[in-house]
């Protein structure tokens, strides 16, 4: 990595994010490392606000001298016009959950698609990948579905509640990889029915979003399961799943190697992804 870094001033800015573990992931690798390493908390529903503060948020982090910040649910495609810079990921997908501010420039990333990529490889190998259903089609689900086609899906059918925005990924993801690669759903149970896996890329299922965006009857036992919601890490889905004997993949691998990629960016030191994964099996110990 260029130019290492030794002071980190680091932050998170989404809604509802008093539970996440990215910062205890990012400032246990410092400490590991002998950094000066601190992540703050830039939760906008404790401040009261919506993605319109970007624009302030962003400039106060610059002017309080931050080195980057992670960007989640709901900011990572309301902060793309915002930014000097794409890296070709980001670019790609369309989303942003990485942003490393230097010499007065807001350079974005995107580490969930390889975040997500890294997890599954490891968590679900070798299983059937021809047809998968995704649920959502947000700034996590773009990268989502960009891993998965990377990955040799033949199929990808998406199931969003806000159709444009369905679309747009779908046309998005054609362009990229070929025709026909990608699809908006319709029937749901027939796309299930079909299907050799399911992601669920929405934030139902999380702590402060409770429930399953998938009827527990459309699963059946030869499908695998992956989730990206890792607070809590059994979800109401994959709880679904498991009870029917589905391979199921939780959110914590994609949660550590996004965090992994961030580390590099934000220090210019390689970060060991072993360690952060232990950590972040302590921390839900």
């Amino acid at each position: 990595m260029s130019n290492p870094s030794d002071s980190v001033l680091a932050g998170l800015i989404g809604a509802g994010i008093q539970a996440s573990r990215t910062p205890a992931l990012h400032e246990h690798e410092g400490d590991a490392q002998g950094l000066r390493y601190l992540y703050r908390l830039i939760d906008l529903d404790a401040l009261r606000l919506d993605s319109g503060a970007l624009p302030d948020l962003l400039r106060s982090a610059e002017q309080m001298g931050f080195t980057g910040l992670n960007i989640t649910f709901p900011c990572k495609q309301a902060i793309l016009p915002l930014l000097d810079e794409l890296s070709p990921e980001a670019a790609g997908i369309g989303a942003v959950n990485t942003v490393v501010l230097k010499d007065g420039q807001r350079v974005g990333h995107n580490t969930d698609c390889l975040g997500f990529a890294e997890g599954f490889r490891r968590g679900l190998p070798g299983v059937q990948h021809r047809q998968v259903v995704q649920m959502g089609a947000g700034g996590a689900g773009s990268a989502v579905a960009h891993a998965l086609l990377a990955e040799g899906v033949e199929r990808l059918t998406l199931f969003e509640v806000d159709a444009a925005r369905g679309q747009a990924l779908v046309d998005s993801l054609n362009q990229h990889f070929g025709p026909g690669r990608a699809a908006l759903g319709g029937h749901l149970p027939s796309a299930m029915a079909e299907a050799d896996g399911l992601v669920n890329t929405t934030p139902i299922g999380m702590a402060k979003l409770p429930g399953t965006p998938m009827p527990a009857e459309l699963l059946r036992a030869d499908l695998w399961v992956a989730e990206i919601v890792y607070f809590p890490l059994e979800t109401e889905l994959l709880r679904d799943a498991r009870a029917i004997g589905c391979q199921t993949l939780d959110g914590s691998t994609m949660a550590v190697f996004q965090a992994v990629k961030a580390f590099e960016l934000f220090s210019g030191h390689t970060a060991d992804a072993d360690r952060m994964m232990a950590h972040f099996a302590s921390l839900n110990g």
